[in-house]
């Protein structure tokens, strides 16, 4: 009877991998959905902006229902008619991050974020829920698209931004496809870019496990003119122009770099073959940020850029979180919720992470992470997620982003 029902569980989980194929659901385009995130520390509300639609498709055919991290926030698309969930997709936010602030208990503020599914063929129902640091629901809303809506905005089709490839992946069509996006490069200065370019894909794949699945990546550098050279420093009084609006000090932190206009981000993107997000910043004062599944930016003319854009991808791509203690402020991890990020634990509940690396004796439980330095625990002393000296991802960080990987393309 035992063998009979695990024969029987193997069978339908074959049976619903077939049944859900990529083509009867979806057309080899991307749907680009604007929201706008708001509110305070005490309530959140989502928004639709706007819906666009960009030809083709360059994230995940397989495995669309399914979720390779929880993130701080999901997306779930469900048929209209059979309430079929046909795609989901996790993520993390600004927002999110903000409501852990001081200014969120008394300010009221917005954020854009923008979202990337397969375009439907049929009318369906999409589904966005924010959680908050104990992975409670805080946010939830369900809107209705139609692909037939005629004010669903074309982008992409004309006037796209100059692109070239940086490396071909052995089959486009089941691979990672990462864009870098220049900011605050003028116009004669993208021979600068690319260069640069070419240092942060050198530096990512001089990593494991990058390294040994190199051919996995699809990468392009996105050629986006600024009117100014640099990116704005709102401490020392400067505001440029440039092409993505980006500034350091977000959130009254010196080195945070960030961008607020996911929106002019994705126009700028719009028609290249893109995924993932790396934005290289025309600066040498030392600084980024990299959020899960939206983007990451990294200063590029400084002694640390190699290491640091390595690490925010590892923010961006990996969902890996940050393993150093800073100030044990604003705590963003609780006893009594285990970190959704794969190289952290708060000991909750450490099932399907390194506890088999701690049993065979490759790995432990150290102390210190998630900017604190007591109750959270990482796997290694050391580690491209902890210092910038560290040459290497530690063992946990790479089984985790070798799981990712494999997800996303096998």
């Amino acid at each position: 009877m035992k063998r009979l029902i695990i024969f029987t569980l193997l069978l339908l989980a074959v049976v619903n991998t077939w049944a859900q194929r990529f083509e009867d659901y979806f057309e080899d385009r991307t749907l680009r959905i604007d929201y706008t995130f708001s509110g305070n520390h005490e309530l959140q509300q989502l928004y639709v902006d706007e819906l666009v639609v960009m030809p083709r498709w360059y994230g995940r055919r397989h495995r669309l229902a399914e979720l390779p991290l929880k993130g701080n926030g999901q997306l779930t698309v469900r048929t209209k008619n059979t309430r079929e969930v046909i795609y989901r997709h996790s993520f993390s936010s600004l927002f999110q991050e903000w409501l852990a602030t001081d200014e969120a208990k008394h300010t009221q503020k917005s954020f854009e974020n923008v979202f990337l599914v397969p375009f439907p063929k049929q009318p369906v129902d999409i589904t966005i829920e924010l959680r908050d640091y104990h992975e409670r629901i805080v946010a939830t809303m369900t809107h209705s698209v139609d692909p037939s809506d005629i004010l669903i905005r074309k982008a992409g089709e004309r006037h796209v931004t100059p692109h070239v490839t940086l490396q071909q992946a052995a089959d486009t069509t089941r691979c990672i496809h990462v864009a870098y996006v220049a900011e605050g490069y003028q116009q004669h200065e993208m021979d600068t870019f690319l260069d640069d370019c070419r240092v942060a894909m050198e530096s990512l794949f001089q990593h494991e496990p990058f390294r040994q699945m190199q051919n996995r990546f699809n990468m392009v550098a996105v050629m986006s003119p600024s009117a100014e050279s640099g990116t704005s420093e709102p401490s020392k009084g400067i505001w440029k122009q440039t092409a993505l609006g980006s500034h350091f000090d977000t959130f009254y932190s010196d080195r945070y770099l960030t961008t607020l206009h996911l929106k002019r981000l994705h126009d700028v993107l719009a028609g290249t073959p893109y995924e993932h997000i790396i934005i290289l910043v025309n600066t040498d004062h030392y600084g980024g940020g990299g959020i899960y599944n939206s983007y990451n930016l990294t200063y590029a003319h400084g002694e640390h850029f190699r290491p640091v854009v390595v690490h925010e991808f590892g923010h961006s791509f990996g969902g890996l979180g940050d393993e150093y203690p800073y100030g044990d402020s604003d705590p963003m991890y609780f006893a009594d919720t285990e970190p959704w990020e794969p190289n952290l634990t708060t000991k909750h509940s450490f099932t399907g992470k390194w506890e088999q690396l701690v049993a065979e004796g490759r790995a432990g439980l150290v102390e210190g992470g998630g900017y604190l330095s007591k109750g959270v625990w990482r796997g290694f002393e050391n580690c491209r997620m902890r210092t910038n000296e560290e040459p290497e991802f530690c063992l946990v960080c790479k089984q985790a982003l070798i799981r990712l990987i494999n997800f996303y393309t096998e």
